[in-house]
């Protein structure tokens, strides 16, 4: 059995407290000046939440070797900034991402540098599931091959009405290998199957169907929405929310008993934790908690005899 306590230390790190808004509607701060274009644009809410926009919207997003480089540096640098407690991922233009870059998977290219394309973005999705912070896929358009496994790798979903969701790689002779290990654990293995052999095209209510998508909403509110699920993550503890990411992803890939040992061992470390007994208190107090974001315990005195 593994430390719980000891896994949450080293996911959390120190995390300092956060400072919370209200409201979402304000203005985001750019976090770096760039004198191009970057690949990845992130802006920061001060409520607590990172959005990240794939920004290469003249090639459809397409999740480059350059685009996976820069996902993966975002995502980690949002994650030890302890001021985000909630990453949305949403995109530039008409497509949220169409997937590998084809071109870079010719035979000119090499197999080395394939397999660099194919282990980066393995890589990314992994962290995208393994990270503490809780990713929002915000998907509008299309979102085709790694595109979809990219949202199905998200912890939270929300679609668009107009989205649509495939795994077209049979139509070029690429089978969808790795999108399919995501998105076969999100959905139904014969709908996985039946999108993956024949390459077409499943409509957001079909993906909230089953289940690649946790929520649809009309376009025009996709925005709203998303920003609003955030907020409520983030008024919760940072602490505690990265310790129910770690032990629901860590339970679902274990057996029945095996996953209720874990999660039991899980809530006694949790309700340690100085922020649960803040929760607790306030929940008797009729109050609101006030946080730490820490992962510090409560201190007990031992009983004398």
């Amino acid at each position: 059995m593994l430390n719980i306590s000891r896994q949450l230390s080293c996911l959390l790190g120190n995390s300092g407290r956060l400072v919370l808004n209200r409201f979402f509607s304000a203005t985001p701060s750019q976090h770096q000046e760039i004198a191009s274009q970057p690949l990845v644009r992130r802006d920061d809410y001060d409520f607590g939440a990172t959005v990240l926009t794939l920004n290469n919207p003249k090639k459809a997003n397409a999740l480059s070797y350059d685009m996976l480089c820069a996902i993966e540096k975002n995502i980690q640098s949002a994650s030890e900034d302890k001021l985000t407690r909630a990453i949305i991922i949403k995109s530039e233009g008409k497509v949220f991402s169409a997937g590998h870059d084809l071109r870079e998977l010719t035979t000119e290219r090499g197999k080395e540098f394939h397999a660099m394309v194919f282990e980066k973005c393995s890589d990314v999705m992994k962290m995208v599931q393994d990270i503490p912070v809780p990713i929002i896929a915000q998907v509008s358009g299309l979102a085709t091959a790694a595109g979809c496994q990219l949202v199905a790798s998200c912890d939270i979903a929300v679609a668009a009405e107009s989205a649509r969701f495939a795994t077209p790689g049979v139509h070029v002779g690429l089978f969808c290998s790795t999108p399919a290990v995501a998105i076969g654990r999100c959905i139904p293995r014969k709908v996985a199957m039946e999108m993956l052999l024949t390459g077409e095209p499943i409509s957001a209510q079909e993906a909230l169907l089953y289940g690649l998508v946790s929520r649809v909403v009309p376009d025009d509110q996709l925005e709203m929405a998303t920003m609003t699920l955030a907020q409520k993550i983030c008024t919760k503890s940072k602490t505690v929310i990265a310790l129910g990411k770690l032990v629901f992803n860590r339970q679902m890939a274990d057996s029945r008993d095996g996953a209720y040992c874990f999660a039991t061992d899980a809530m006694v470390e949790n309700a340690k934790l100085v922020d649960c007994q803040e929760g607790i208190n306030a929940f008797i107090e009729k109050r609101k908690p006030k946080w730490t974001h820490g992962g510090d315990q409560v201190q007990t005195t031992p009983k004398s005899n």
